[in-house]
Order: structure tokens, then sequence, then C-alpha cells
């Protein structure tokens, strides 16, 4: 029989605020197959183009990213989401300052082991 994960009533006030380089914070909620990640980014923040095997979907809650995804420029404000497959490569910067849900499933090993390089530049 395999262990189900516990209910937990979790506020984001609760969670540790990782500073993964000088315009971009994290923090992250974990389940067994899925990560959900509350993500802010000053203006001007880039992140690198990079792709992964999890599929992703991101919800930008206040001001605005831009993303740059198989040859397209999609800018995502509040309210909007953009659902990224496994393994497409793609890139953001922030146009303003920002705050932004993102949610992986799987979760991301990377983020988990501290192997993100291409955010920590």
């Amino acid at each position: 029989m395999t262990k189900q994960a516990a209910v937990q009533h979790i506020r984001w006030d609760e969670v540790p605020v990782e500073s993964v380089n000088p315009l971009f914070d994290r923090q992250y909620i974990v389940g067994d197959k899925v990560m959900v990640a509350r993500i802010g980014m000053k203006k001007g923040c880039v992140v690198p183009e990079h792709s992964h095997h999890n599929e992703q979907i991101s919800q930008v809650l206040s001001g605005a990213l831009q993303f740059s995804i198989e040859g397209k420029e999609i800018v995502l404000h509040a309210g909007e989401f953009l659902f990224i497959p496994p393994h497409v490569p793609h890139s953001a910067v922030a146009l303003e300052d920002t705050t932004a849900i993102d949610t992986f499933t799987p979760p991301r090993e990377d983020w988990l082991n501290g192997t993100d390089q291409y955010l920590r530049k």
C-alpha cells in the first residue's frame, strides 16, 4: 500500500523566501506530484532560456512578464496564464515588478537540490 501525503493548510507568509539572485525571490510548496511556487521578480529580471521535463503553468498575479517561447513573444498581465509543455525552451523578463504563481508537475528537482544555476547568475 502506498503512503498518501497528509492534508496540509499552508499560508504563504509561513513559507521561507529564497533569494535566488538580487532580482528573483521564490517560495514553494511541494507535494508528491506537484510544486506550486510564488515568484517575486523585480523589473528587468531575466530568466535565461531553459527547458525542463516538467509541465508548467505560469499565472501573473501582479505586474507583467514577457515570455519568449517558440519564436513568439507573449506578455502575461495580472489574471493571465501560460501553459508550457515539457521540454519547450523558454525565457522570461519582468517588464514591471511582478508576482507570479508557477505550478510544475512533477516538482522541479533542480530547485529542490539547488542545481538551477541558470537562475543563480
